[in-house]
């Protein structure tokens, strides 16, 4: 079996963990910020945090050209702390969330696929997760 590359983003927010976490597990706030460019959106979201909960989020371009389904399965939820989850693929992904001093840090890390260049698909997760952060600093 071929090596398995693993990516890491982060960012960090200068709220604390609650509302952070708060934002990146309700469907409603995940619908706002749940994309990498302003050409796409995330039209629907479903999300059940538990252990062997699914979550499925519809990302889609805005002009109808494209969408599809990013969705997967957790392994482990620990409560502002982790979450991590299995994708459609079969591929893993960790997000740890560390707070300090009220600021949180998020940190995900993810099995890349083979289709697109990892530096590609670094580009694009980074780019969610610092969406994630405009959004929840524009609305707390």
């Amino acid at each position: 079996m071929a090596q398995v590359t693993r990516i890491t983003v982060e960012a960090a927010t200068n709220l604390p963990v609650a509302k952070v976490w708060k934002a990146w597990n309700t469907p409603s706030d995940i619908m706002q910020w749940n994309s990498a460019d302003p050409s796409w959106h995330s039209p629907s979201s479903e999300n059940d945090l538990t252990v062997g909960g699914k979550f499925k989020h519809r990302m889609e371009a805005k002009d109808g050209s494209f969408g599809f389904d990013f969705e997967g399965v957790y392994d482990k939820v620990d409560l502002y702390k982790e979450i991590t989850y299995t994708m459609g693929d079969g591929r893993k992904a960790t997000t740890l969330f560390t707070e300090e001093d009220g600021k949180t840090n998020i940190a995900t890390t993810f099995d890349a696929e083979t289709e697109n260049d990892p530096e590609f698909q670094k580009q694009g997760w980074q780019a969610i997760l610092n969406n994630f952060v405009k959004y929840i600093e524009s609305t707390n």
